[in-house]
């Protein structure tokens, strides 16, 4: 059983499986109990957030927990105090911390200095529990996961990499489209290739071409250009991209059954034109309500070890 999860590697296949069954019987409200039995869950935000700050607040209360939220003025990782006396002192009174971070080496600092389960609720390099949701909506949509094609355009980011690692751990296949110089780095290759080691031809890089990465796909996932951090280089960003957005015709290149992703929120006029996301094709609500029962699921794991 892991005892964090930092990234979609910290799970093994068996694990995803297991954590998807989970978050699909607390969504048809088939499971009931309080697994958390009254402990604290910290959740420590250094970024701003809706959808995982309220999803993991409710599922801490829901399983029967305390969640106390912790903004980045009040602790002020490395400038009001060390990250590693923040994970110790908050071990003494928690049952877990759920961290929001900038750098993604704050994270693997606190679980070293940690004696409780540490969640990456996002850093820069990954997104775990979007990811969760991600490939629950999706088996939710095409009653599978095996063998379903998801192609992502656009920045090669923290919710792509964790996206390609969960389809590798789920048997789907991964495409991806980025502008030239948004790829994956050489580290994020080197781990989403030895994920996909088994099954080669279930990954491809398109390079710059979203066409080619949509073509056929049941799946079309997309996200901001322009991610928190990263606000001073949005006028270039955004001419970078400028052939990346997923409009209605790129999306007709895919399947006539094909759905889009986006974990939110959106940059409408950018990644994704104004409504695009509210039509019949988009399935970006359901990925956010989905982060609910995904979360519950992991915080069973890891703070009540079931």
């Amino acid at each position: 059983m892991p005892t964090d999860l930092l990234s979609m590697n910290d799970l093994t296949d068996g694990d995803v499986r297991d954590l998807l069954d989970a978050a699909a019987l607390y969504k048809r409200r088939a499971v009931s109990g309080a697994p958390l039995g009254g402990k604290s869950v910290v959740l420590l935000f250094e970024k701003p957030s809706l959808r995982t700050k309220v999803s993991f607040d409710i599922a801490v209360a829901e399983l029967g927990g305390h969640p106390i939220y912790l903004g980045r003025d009040e602790v002020g990782l490395d400038k009001r105090e060390p990250v590693e006396d923040v994970a110790q002192i908050l071990s003494r009174w928690a049952g877990a911390i759920v961290a929001r971070v900038f750098a993604h080496r704050s994270l693997v600092r606190l679980a070293s200095a940690a004696t409780v389960p540490v969640i990456n609720a996002l850093s820069d390099l990954e997104h775990p529990c979007q990811a969760l949701a991600d490939v629950l909506t999706i088996r939710e949509r095409f009653g599978k996961l095996d063998d379903v094609s998801v192609a992502y355009v656009g920045d090669a980011n923290n919710c792509a990499l964790s996206l390609a690692l969960a389809c590798a751990a789920t048997g789907a296949n991964f495409r991806i489209a980025s502008p030239s110089g948004y790829g994956f780095s050489a580290e994020a290759i080197g781990a989403i290739s030895s994920r996909f080691q088994h099954r080669r031809d279930a990954i491809a890089d398109h390079g710059q071409d979203p066409a080619a990465a949509v073509r056929g796909a049941d799946v079309v996932y997309t996200d901001v250009w322009t991610s928190m951090g990263q606000e001073e280089e949005a006028q270039l960003r955004r001419a970078d991209f400028q052939d990346f957005q997923v409009n209605e015709a790129l999306l007709a290149k895919a399947k006539p059954t094909a759905i889009l992703m986006h974990p939110m929120p959106a940059h409408y006029g950018e990644e994704v034109p104004a409504g695009m996301l509210a039509q019949h094709q988009s399935a970006a609500i359901d990925q956010a309500e989905n982060r609910l029962h995904a979360q519950k699921a992991v915080l069973r794991l890891l703070v009540a070890g079931e």
